[in-house]
C-alpha cells in the first residue's frame, strides 16, 4: 500500500492512444492514457467505461452528440454505446481511465491503435 503520484506516473510515458496500468481494485483496473486527435469508433459489449480528465479537454463522440468532458470531469460511457473519444486542435489531453480487467481496448473493432496490453507502472 502506497500513494500514487500521477504526475510521475504520465511523466514515464509519451505514447498516444496506449493507457498504462497504475493499479487494479477487484475487477477494475485503473489506467492513464495520453490521448491525441481521434481513436477508433467502438463499443464494449458487457463493460462501462469510465474517464476523468487530468488535463486538456476531452471529446467524447456520440452517433448522435458530442459531450466535452473538461479537467477534473468525467463521463461515464455504458455498455453497448458505440463512441469515439478525440481531442481538438492537436491537443494532447491526460485521462484517468476505470474499467473491468476484461474490457478489451478497442472493444468490438480491431484496428492498428488496438492494444492487447497494459503496460503496468
Amino acid at each position: 500500500m502506497k500513494s500514487i503520484n500521477l504526475k510521475q506516473k504520465l511523466s514515464a510515458f509519451k505514447d498516444h492512444w496506449h493507457p498504462h496500468q497504475i493499479a487494479v481494485v477487484d475487477d477494475m483496473q485503473i489506467l492513464l492514457a495520453k490521448i491525441k486527435d481521434e481513436f477508433v469508433w467502438h463499443l464494449h459489449e458487457g463493460e462501462d467505461e469510465l474517464f476523468q480528465v487530468l488535463k486538456g479537454t476531452l471529446y467524447m463522440q456520440f452517433r448522435n452528440k458530442t459531450v466535452e468532458v473538461n479537467p477534473g470531469e468525467i463521463i461515464v460511457v455504458p455498455k453497448g454505446i458505440e463512441h469515439c473519444p478525440a481531442t481538438r486542435n492537436g491537443e494532447e489531453v491526460h485521462l484517468m481511465l476505470f474499467e473491468k480487467l476484461s474490457t478489451s481496448h478497442t472493444g468490438n473493432v480491431r484496428d492498428t491503435l488496438t492494444k492487447t496490453h497494459y503496460p503496468k507502472i
